[in-house]
């Protein structure tokens, strides 16, 4: 959707102008390459914690870094469209290094979301939005999709 992807400074500017509005905001990050019923129904219970959920995700440079060169699947223009298509996520913006810390620390939104299978001295940005007065939020994972356990079974299906 045009207007959705935006840049960290104008998410920052959004953000900003959604708090003084006493709106909630929502911040989750991760590199969502291929889209699963896991990440929607992580994104629909993110965007239920507040008035607005942003969603930061990897640079391709950074999913190289951190998952491989095979990976991103799909490049970050195309996964930042897929995402803005979901009715749940407000914003995608797309950062470049190998966390999320420094977006976070300039956004500062009052709700910061991971899934559950990060544990809580794990995620990134939590001191700074705790000392904001904002809150961390873990939520469920599906059991059962994992990006990197569907692009594996997808590589062994192809091999027969």
């Amino acid at each position: 959707m045009p207007g959705k992807v935006i840049s960290q400074e104008k998410a920052e500017e959004i953000v900003a102008e959604l708090k003084r509005r006493g709106r909630r905001v929502v911040f989750t990050n991760g590199c969502f390459d291929l889209l699963h019923p896991g990440h929607t129904h992580y994104l629909t219970e993110a965007r239920k914690l507040g008035d607005c959920l942003v969603v930061a995700i990897n640079s391709d440079r950074s999913v190289r870094a951190l998952k491989g060169p095979e990976r991103p699947i799909f490049p970050e223009a195309e996964r930042a469209e897929i995402l803005t298509a979901l009715e749940m996520v407000d914003y995608v913006t797309i950062f470049d290094d190998l966390t999320p810390r420094n977006v976070i620390a300039r956004m500062l939104p009052q709700v910061l979301v991971k899934g559950a299978d990060w544990g809580a001295d794990e995620i990134v940005g939590r001191e700074e939005v705790e000392a904001a007065g904002g809150k961390v939020v873990s939520i469920p994972v599906v059991e059962g999709f994992s990006t990197s356990a569907l692009i594996q079974r997808a590589l062994e299906s192809d091999a027969c």
